[in-house]
């Protein structure tokens, strides 16, 4: 050992850092927090409860999320990696000698186009091929010509065939035998999802081809899986993460007494399963999700008499939260979720391209999907480390709190008949509708923002264009939601009122008082209406607002001032509007009784119900 001057070899020197802070404690903390609201106005005067519980947000599941964690938070213990209950991972090494499988997504019907995109991506980072096959995808008659030069003994290949499961099972099976790849090389899912048919369609589906199928695969092909358990359904219905993995956990359950009923072992069965879930922009929910979900799998196999089988995982970046405004956002999202998937474990990970809420992803966009990854892996070794967010106070206990709400969910499925019984009846729909109307409603309000859509949008951007992809509707099914897509359907109304009349709507900023004064509330009525698609006219003019208004040519005009400003002038002004031809004046701020004003905006409001109004006033379509 070398010696660090001033000990000796036996007595290294103890590094001390921060040794001119006191300790911290939670009152200090607490303290300090009870200040910052004070000046920023957010703790009322007549206050009486804890002021950081106003710091406190709830997730769609009521789990409380609090602004502090320490290690008087306590949560079970999550055990090890590659041990059950697989909180921390399925396997004891984690992904640091491979890193996690980077899956690439192809659903183009053309053969030989495909067949390219899939060579491309294999040839610059990516591990295995999902294909989408039958109906608009591949026809499954090309499959292989669709896999030509592909090493088949190297790349995984994942089947998403829907009902057509069955034949392009056959096709693959068949491309393997004539390529001559050994049967313990092969390896993939061949995609049956009976119940995330019935969840799509709303028709119901048997299991017991799809379990005879795979008791036929698991005998030969022991790197095959059969079943995909696709909890996107759930996800893209609006769900919130409880109810995408209780119901995940359901299917899962479902398709163990299918296999096993066709003669599978309970091991073999669970070996058989894939599933798949999606990971959002909520960083921190997403890591929860992957490990919950493998404890609350790891739970069932115990029960049902299997041991030492981890769940197989595929994360998938949520198609829900893909905009088709400002689309190049997507790129920081899916990058965020990517993040978040690998940290939580996931064993294999998909990238949707920016574009895909679009059309048809193109060569660049699928290149930044994969590339996405790969800095992620290569770059900043993230899979360098075995369960990065192990021993967080705040992970361990939002896993351990989504777990539970989980549970619930999976349990209350159970005794209701199971899974095929509540999307039969539809009570899983309505569960699932109910948790996309409180959503909504958090998006209108722009509680929920989405940045480039809602919040910072950008009226000039250059629309992206892409070679339109099939209809993903499903008649009959769980819907389909994208969170940005009401205020979409509002800017594409703007879109077709410029078409038509060279400009876009507006709505003019009658700004009230010194700059400083109407500064902060016009800058919000200015993004509140581009979130429309409506353009802000005048913000920042003090003068002759009654002529201004007059020049901007726009029947619809909003005051933004200070409150002050609004005490002394906003009545006289409203008046002044709506005589000079005003039918609507709208005011930034909290309602009061302002004589001539017919609306207010404010943090809060629902900004998608003013939008629609505003449109309907200025005659669009």
């Amino acid at each position: 050992m070398t010696e660090v001057a001033g000990t000796s070899a036996s007595a290294p020197a103890e590094l001390t850092l921060a040794a001119e802070f006191g300790a911290p404690d939670r009152a200090g903390w607490e303290r300090l927090v009870t200040g910052v609201l004070k000046k920023s106005g957010a703790l009322p005067e007549d206050f009486t409860g804890a002021p950081q519980s106003l710091l406190t947000s709830t997730t769609y599941d009521g789990i409380e999320i609090q602004p502090l964690y320490t290690a008087d938070d306590q949560a079970p213990p999550a055990g090890f990696p590659g041990l059950s209950p697989f909180v921390r991972g399925g396997r004891a090494e984690g992904q640091v000698s491979t890193g996690w499988d980077v899956r690439a997504l192809h659903a183009g019907s053309d053969a030989a186009g495909v067949n390219e995109d899939v060579l491309a991506d294999l040839e610059n980072g990516v591990s295995s091929v999902w294909l989408r096959v039958g109906e608009t995808a591949l026809p499954v008659a090309d499959l292989g010509r669709a896999l030509r030069d592909v090493y088949l003994d190297l790349a995984p290949i994942v089947l998403d065939a829907g009902e057509d499961y069955e034949a392009a099972a056959e096709a693959l099976l068949s491309v393997l035998a004539e390529r001559e790849i050994p049967s313990g090389e092969a390896s993939g899912s061949l995609g049956a999802d009976p119940v995330g048919l019935q969840a799509r369609t709303g028709a119901e589906h048997d299991l017991a081809p799809a379990a005879a199928l795979a008791a036929r695969v698991a005998q030969r092909y022991p790197g095959l899986r059969t079943i995909v358990v696709d909890a996107l359904p759930f996800h893209e219905a609006g769900g919130s993460d409880a109810q995408e993995l209780g119901a995940s956990i359901a299917s899962g359950v479902a398709y163990l007494r299918a296999l096993t009923d066709a003669g599978l072992s309970v091991e073999d069965a669970a070996a058989q399963l894939e599933f798949r879930y999606a990971a959002t922009g909520d960083q921190f929910l997403t890591i929860a999700k992957f490990r919950a979900a493998r404890r609350l799998w790891a739970r069932v196999t115990e029960v049902s008499g299997a041991k030492g089988v981890a769940m197989r995982q595929h994360a998938v970046t949520s198609p829900a939260m893909l905009t088709r405004r400002d689309p190049w956002v997507n790129m920081l999202r899916t990058t965020v979720a990517c993040f978040a998937a690998g940290v939580g474990g996931a064993d294999a990970v998909t990238v949707l391209p920016f574009d895909a809420a679009i059309g048809r992803p193109d060569a660049f966009s699928r290149r930044i999907a994969r590339n996405t990854q790969s800095i992620l892996l290569e770059e900043s070794k993230l899979a360098g480390v075995i369960d990065p967010a192990g021993g967080s106070w705040y992970v361990e206990n939002l896993t351990d709190e989504l777990a539970r709400a989980a549970w619930r969910e999976f349990t209350a499925i159970e005794k209701a008949g199971g899974i095929r019984a509540e999307l039969s009846s539809g009570a899983l729909a309505r569960r699932l509708a109910a948790t996309w109307d409180t959503r909504a409603k958090r998006i209108a309000t722009r509680e929920d923002p989405i940045t480039g859509v809602s919040e910072f949008p950008h009226l000039d951007e250059k629309p992206v264009e892409r070679e339109p992809a099939p209809s993903v509707v499903d008649g009959g099914g769980l819907p389909r939601v994208r969170y940005a897509q009401e205020y979409e359907q509002l800017r594409d109304r703007s879109d077709a009122y410029l078409a038509a009349h060279g400009e876009r709507p507006s709505v003019f900023l009658a700004t009230l008082g010194p700059l400083a004064a109407h500064t902060a509330r016009a800058t919000f009525a200015a993004n509140l209406f581009q979130a429309g698609g409506v353009r802000p006219v005048n913000p920042g003019v003090t003068g002759d607002l009654v002529r201004a208004f007059r020049e901007s040519g726009t029947p619809v005009a909003c005051l933004c001032g200070s409150d002050k400003s609004y005490a002394e002038e906003a009545t006289e002004i409203a008046a002044a509007l709506r005589e000079a031809g005003a039918t609507e004046v709208l005011l930034a701020g909290k309602p009061a009784d302002y004589d001539g004003v017919t609306g207010y905006i404010h943090a809060g409001c629902d900004a998608l119900a003013v939008l629609r109004s505003t449109l309907d006033k200025l005659g669009v379509d």
